[in-house]
């Protein structure tokens, strides 16, 4: 499994690099905060949504501690979708919230 860190994600988001990024935690967990214009897909519904998504573009896939986007890095991998999981979660996001 592909992985990025919280801190270097950051990084992209600083050096305005472009990162897709996909939250898959629930509605209330994000309500506390999200990554600045990380998309909301929650992992319940990302098979319905996958759609949605480039395949040509890279995702990089975040929830609360890496749990559920491990999940939703498997789901999209076995679609035939590019995508990194962010190890550790917003519990180890440092960076800007929305």
């Amino acid at each position: 499994m592909k992985q990025v860190t919280p801190q270097e994600v950051e990084m992209l988001l600083t050096n305005k690099q472009p990162a897709n990024i996909i939250d898959v935690r629930e509605v209330d967990e994000v309500k506390t905060g999200k990554i600045p214009n990380a998309i909301h897909i929650p992992l319940g519904l990302l098979e319905f949504r996958m759609h949605e998504l480039d395949k040509s573009k890279e995702y990089i896939m975040v929830c609360r501690s890496g749990g559920r986007s491990s999940m939703a890095f498997k789901l999209l991998e076995n679609h035939g979708y590019k995508v990194i999981n962010m190890s550790g979660g917003m519990l180890e996001w440092k960076g800007p919230v929305e």
